[in-house]
């Protein structure tokens, strides 16, 4: 077996920690990137749902501002964000390199992107519900809790998978100007030197993570549509 894999894959064999290392690299700028996006994007999307014209808090300005800065944001390449928030990284992280350095513009990358997903789940509640939570008097962070983000779970998770899908795609590109990862790895073998079987493994590896996330997304949003 071991003599097969060598034939087959002689650069990725002689790679193997190095793969695993980028490989954890990944999977560390995935769950980092995706818990902050969570939290930010779910906030702001709930910003968005219920500051609109009619709404229960609703306050034109703020959804105008917020909604051109979040079209402002998802308009912006990410290989140009990288290059355009390198003085915002260093400030925040130390670096603009490496696994560190690709946090804060998978962050701004992602979570614009994110916000529309969430924003789309909440609208897809029915305002009856929300008619009839304000009619007995709820407040508005019950209509939220209670309503708006209980009931829309299933785009909720939709989304979530969505979005770490892209995610994946991101974290590849980040490495193609040094954020460490997959696509560091796949770029500066792969590419750089022709190593294919580098570039074939590091390919499945990242199919393998789409499909499993892609696969957990639809378990969970199956089990919690009502």
């Amino acid at each position: 077996m071991v003599e097969f894999l060598t034939k087959v894959m002689p650069h990725v064999v002689t790679k193997i920690p190095e793969l695993i290392k980028c490989f954890v690299q990944t999977l560390v700028m995935m769950g980092v990137t995706g818990g902050i996006t969570f939290l930010l994007g779910i906030f702001f999307a709930i910003v968005l749902t219920v500051t609109r014209k009619g709404d229960i808090l609703e306050n034109i300005p703020l959804w105008t501002a917020l909604d051109k800065i979040i079209n402002l944001l998802r308009s912006i390449p990410f290989i140009i964000m990288i290059a355009l928030l390198i003085p915002v990284t260093r400030a925040i992280v130390g670096t603009a390199i490496g696994v560190k350095g690709s946090i804060v513009p998978l962050i701004f990358g992602t979570f614009p992107f994110f916000t529309r997903q969430m924003e789309s789940a909440l609208a897809e509640i029915d305002r009856g519900s929300i008619e009839a939570a304000q009619s007995i008097g709820t407040s508005p962070a019950g209509i939220i809790f209670r309503v708006y983000l209980k009931e829309s779970i299933p785009g909720i998770i939709r989304g979530s998978t969505i979005t770490f899908i892209s995610l994946v795609g991101l974290t590849a590109m980040a490495g193609a100007v040094g954020g460490g990862g997959l696509g560091d790895f796949a770029i500066r073998y792969g590419y750089q030197r022709y190593q294919t079987d580098v570039t074939i493994v590091t390919v499945i590896i990242l199919i393998l993570i789409v499909t499993i996330i892609q696969g957990v997304g639809a378990f969970f949003s199956r089990r919690l549509t009502h």
